[in-house]
């Protein structure tokens, strides 16, 4: 119990990272389960706050989009159902809105820059935070004509 409760210390993990934690550090199965579930029972051990938490200080910090955000729970072997519901407070308003501060922040850091190499350059970077290409292009447009004003 004292390994994982130093472990979580750190930060917050899903019930997976401390498995694999404890499996590490070579305990057996019977020991793992039970301190797994026992942090469970205090709350200290919980996917879908990790998850619900996880998105929003992503979207606070780094606005990146759903499948970029589900694309991170899944490679903290997060519960498919904690990262359903965790996606679940983005909607479609949030996920544009999120795509057209990105694009905002990119177009004026490319001001420099013919405009198309700017938009390419934003629409490259917005892309590379999991938006599609429809939602980019839309992102720009917002962006474009917010700077001009």
């Amino acid at each position: 119990m004292d390994s994982a409760l130093r472990y979580l210390g750190a930060r917050a993990r899903t019930v997976r990272e401390v498995e694999r934690h404890l499996d590490s550090c070579e305990y057996g199965e019977v020991e793992v389960y039970e301190t797994v579930e026992r942090l469970k029972e205090l709350g200290l051990l919980d996917d879908i706050a990790f998850a619900t938490e996880f998105v929003r200080t992503r979207l606070a910090t780094k606005p990146i989009s759903r499948a970029h955000l589900r694309e991170q729970l899944l490679s903290h072997e997060t519960d498919q159902e904690a990262i359903e519901q965790a996606l679940s407070q983005i909607d479609e308003e949030t996920q544009q809105q999120t795509a057209i501060a990105t694009a905002e922040k990119y177009v004026r850091q490319y001001a420099r820059l013919g405009q198309d190499e700017r938009d390419e350059m934003v629409i490259r970077r917005l892309l590379s935070r999991g938006y599609s290409y429809e939602e980019a292009r839309a992102a720009l447009r917002e962006a474009v004509e917010e700077t001009e004003e």
